[in-house]
This record gives structure tokens, sequence and C-alpha cells, in this order.
């Protein structure tokens, strides 16, 4: 048949993502889905700064903060937990329209703000349920706000939109009830509409967004369910032991800090 490029469950897994090395290739489930942009990024060790914007109080977390902050295996019990490729710098994946570029975005953890450090997980259940892969950010306190701004007008207009370096469309999307995380969250369901050509009828693959702003530090918790797995139909979820058990342990950084 020669060569047809990535089949479609490989695009769907990857989402967004982009590798930060291409030339290691990801092996393993562990570099499923990874979280990575463009563009020049604060440095892994630049000083934490301290602002008020908007109601965002708090310093900016560093790479060893938020590696100290990121959830484990110790951390969440009955979920594997394997770290992911996360780049400080703003993600670059657009949409069409392009005011839906922010939910696009946060399919892959990341969003359109350069963040002062980024870590990210992917996280699996022991007992077969439902997972979801976790990037945690810090920003400064205006981009903290202005992420979470932008996500949630994004989420209110774009009931459907492309992705247009993946290539794919997604509908029926659906911003939830605020799930009442943290400082802020904001949760949405949608649909990616999947093929690997025009002619074929695409594949329906149900995807959920979960996004959580602590102080200066925003948790993104994106997952999508396998069509041919066992919840291929049903609605994407993100498991709140996953959210709270994250958000528990950031919570006892910022607080001794």
């Amino acid at each position: 048949m020669g060569s047809r490029g990535p089949s479609l469950l490989d695009r769907t897994a990857h989402l967004t993502a982009q590798p930060q090395n291409p030339a290691r290739p990801p092996s393993g489930r562990s570099s499923l889905l990874l979280a990575c942009g463009s563009g020049q990024g604060a440095p892994a060790g630049a000083a934490p700064e301290e602002t008020t914007t908007a109601g965002v109080q708090g310093k900016s977390l560093n790479k060893a903060d938020l590696e100290r902050a990121v959830i484990t295996e110790t951390d969440l019990d009955g979920y594997e937990v394997n770290p992911i490729l996360a780049g400080p710098s703003a993600s670059r994946p657009t949409a069409d329209p392009a005011a839906c570029t922010p939910v696009v975005q946060a399919l892959g953890g990341s969003s359109g703000f350069t963040a002062t450090a980024r870590t990210g997980r992917i996280i699996f259940s022991k007992k077969h349920g439902p997972g979801a892969s976790m990037i945690l950010s810090s920003h400064s306190a205006g981009d903290a706000a202005r992420v979470f701004d932008t996500l949630r007008m994004a989420a209110e207009r774009c009931k459907t939109f492309k992705d247009i370096r993946a290539d794919f469309r997604y509908d029926d999307a659906d911003l939830r009830p605020d799930p009442g995380y943290g400082d802020e969250s904001v949760s949405l369901r949608l649909t990616q509409l999947a093929a690997d050509s025009a002619d074929e009828d695409p594949v329906r693959v149900p995807f959920a967004v979960v996004a959580v702003r602590q102080g200066t530090a925003v948790a993104m918790f994106y997952a999508f369910n396998l069509p041919a797995g066992p919840r291929g139909k049903e609605p994407a979820v993100i498991p709140e032991a996953i959210i709270k058990a994250q958000l528990n342990k950031l919570g006892k950084l910022t607080d001794s800090k």
C-alpha cells in the first residue's frame, strides 16, 4: 500500500503533542501523550516571581518546586505514574476558528502562555479503570489568570472546531459545571472525529479536560477513551482521586513556601 504516515490510533494518541527530542522517538505507554511547545521559554531554574494579579496570589514555582509537588505512586494508591515530556514554552497547536485554539491546546495539557516551568505525568489505573495525563505548570500571576480566562471563553463559545495541525475535527464540546477545584477550575467534554482519510467515516473518540488553578500553578488533566476499548462509547472522565491527590500535594508545597 505504500507509506501512509501515522496511523489513526497514533495520531489520536499523540493529539497535539510535540516530542522535545525528535531524534529519540517515544516508546512504551509512558510516552503515549507528550506535551510540549515552541518559542522562547523561561529557563527551568529561573528565579520565582512574587506577584498579585486579578486575585491571583503567590510565588511562581520553579522546576525543582514542581518536581516536588507532582504526584507519584506513593501519593496515589492503585495507579501507575510515569513521567512525560513537558517544556515551558507556549503551545503551538492552532484551531479553526482561531478563537477555539485554547481548547485544542488544553487537549495536550498546555496553553498559549509560556510557563516558568512545566512537568508532566501519565497515570494508569492498576485495576483497568480510567486514567489520565496531567501537565503541571507554574506561571506569573497575570498569565495564570489569562490561561483560565482564554480557556473558559473558548469553551463557552466553541461547540465544533478543527485542530489544524493534527487535521482532526471536534464536536459536541460541552462546558461542564464548575467542579469547584482549587482557586478556579474548568471542566469540558468533547468528541474527536478521527479518520485516516476524507473518504472514511470518522471514528468518534470521547475526550475530557479538567483544568485547575491553585495560586500561580495550573494543572491540566486530560484523557480520552480508545474507541475499541471497554469504555469506547462512554463519556471520558478524569478520576477524582487523581485530581485530589495532585491538588493536595501541590497545596502542601505552596502552604510551606
